[in-house]
């Protein structure tokens, strides 16, 4: 394929296998106003498969960091009541969103996180009712990426910007595998492995997972009962039909129980978290919550996730990713969550996915946090998996299994 090939399959890809648009739907997709190109090919395969309509919300990280600097705090204090409306009732009537991100990873350095904090806390509780089908499959939603061209010269500093930008969208390529053929029955090839993997781990019901790597990392996660283990393909509940919630994914993951993590995690990768870059840190879990941190670089940025609420110090993801994995093949520092998750095992600080536990999509999230899942403002994922990670799980009856050996799966 050429270039301009490869991008039109990668703009095909994220509506027929990312949200799988069928006929009559509405398409939201939100896009870096810098790649509007790529979002208007997006567009154009969304109509082609029959979108009623297509809406794009363009998003700049310049003017969001000028509205940090100079807006006052009782802005972020309240989130819109138009906007609520808007992506609520977007939700209720099933509409695909596709959110493209292509963020400065330094976009936010020095500002004031406190203000981000209130926006965050604001904006998850007027759009409970979005999070909360999100959350549960009430609707299709894809997380994908393009290149901007601050990103890119982050990921590249030693190139020249157009250079920069042509690695980064060959590397985003790479990770989405986007090459020679249709890409569409490679995704549902990869879908089918990593479902596999997530019925083997869910009949194995594991009581806790031990950690360990030559980093330091020495740590103990106990997982609610009646666990279900999820990867690659989601299902939406309104229609039946599969697709991608992340584009890369190599990922399988569960609910950690919020009261049963102990231990020392050190991070594996920087932490690009709107706008800075949290790099070498340690948190050291008691009784299921962060009652420690530490940051090289930083630690601001971390205390402030920590300190959103209450759930932001305990665990609402346990994801584990085989070390030699696409994204990690590459060899790239992506300096984005959705990749660089996807280069190794990590956890995600915050909110649970309620379809992690059986029945957990119809419960209340009183009756979810009884059981042990979380509910959080945030959900933040970091990465701890090495090339050396091992982690052994211990079953109900005692039993311990290899899950982990040098990185990979054991099994």
């Amino acid at each position: 394929m050429t270039f301009e090939e490869k991008k039109e399959a990668y703009a095909r890809l994220l509506v027929k296998a990312g949200v799988h648009v069928r006929q009559g739907q509405r398409v939201a997709i939100t896009c870096p106003v810098e790649a509007y190109e790529f979002s208007r090919l997006v567009t154009k395969y969304a109509y082609e498969e029959g979108a009623l309509e297509v809406v794009t919300e363009f998003l700049d990280d310049v003017t969001m960091r000028m509205k940090l600097d100079y807006a006052p705090q009782s802005l972020f204090e309240t989130f819109p009541a138009w906007n609520a409306l808007r992506l609520n009732g977007y939700a209720k009537e099933d509409t695909a969103f596709i959110h493209l991100v292509g963020n400065d990873p330094e976009a936010l350095k020095g500002a004031d996180m406190k203000k981000f904090s209130a926006y965050i806390r604001s904006m998850h509780e007027a759009l409970q009712e979005y999070y909360k089908m999100q959350s549960t499959m009430g609707f299709k939603w894809n997380v994908s990426a393009v290149p901007t061209r601050a990103w890119a010269g982050k990921v590249f500093p030693n190139e020249n910007p157009d250079v920069a930008m042509t690695r980064l969208w060959n590397s985003i390529f790479a990770t989405v595998r986007i090459g020679d053929g249709d890409p569409f029955p490679k995704w549902m090839a990869h879908a089918d492995d990593l479902a596999m993997r997530s019925k083997r781990l869910t009949e194995w019901q594991f009581d806790s997972l031990h950690y360990t790597n030559s980093l330091g990392t020495d740590f103990t996660v106990g997982l609610v009962k009646n666990h279900r283990w999820e990867g690659g393909a989601d299902i939406d509940k309104t229609d039946g039909e599969r697709f991608f919630a992340n584009m890369p994914t190599e990922e399988v993951f569960t609910m950690p129980h919020r009261l049963r993590a102990d231990g020392v995690l050190k991070s594996s990768l920087p932490l690009a978290y709107q706008g800075n870059l949290i790099e070498d840190f340690t948190l050291t879990f008691r009784d299921g919550a962060v009652v420690d941190f530490d940051a090289r670089k930083g630690k601001e940025a971390l205390q402030a996730i920590l300190d959103t609420d209450e759930g932001s110090r305990h665990l609402g993801e346990c994801a584990l990713v085989p070390y030699p994995s696409p994204v990690a093949a590459e060899g790239v520092l992506f300096l984005e969550t959705l990749f660089d998750e996807n280069a190794a095992c990590h956890f995600a600080l915050g909110r649970c996915f309620e379809t992690n536990m059986s029945g957990g999509a119809e419960m209340s999230d009183e009756e979810l946090e009884a059981l042990g899942g979380n509910h959080s403002a945030n959900h933040v994922d970091f990465m701890v998996g090495t090339e050396d990670m091992k982690i052994v799980g211990t079953l109900q009856n005692g039993m311990k299994i290899t899950v982990f050996e040098n990185g990979t799966w054991a099994f």
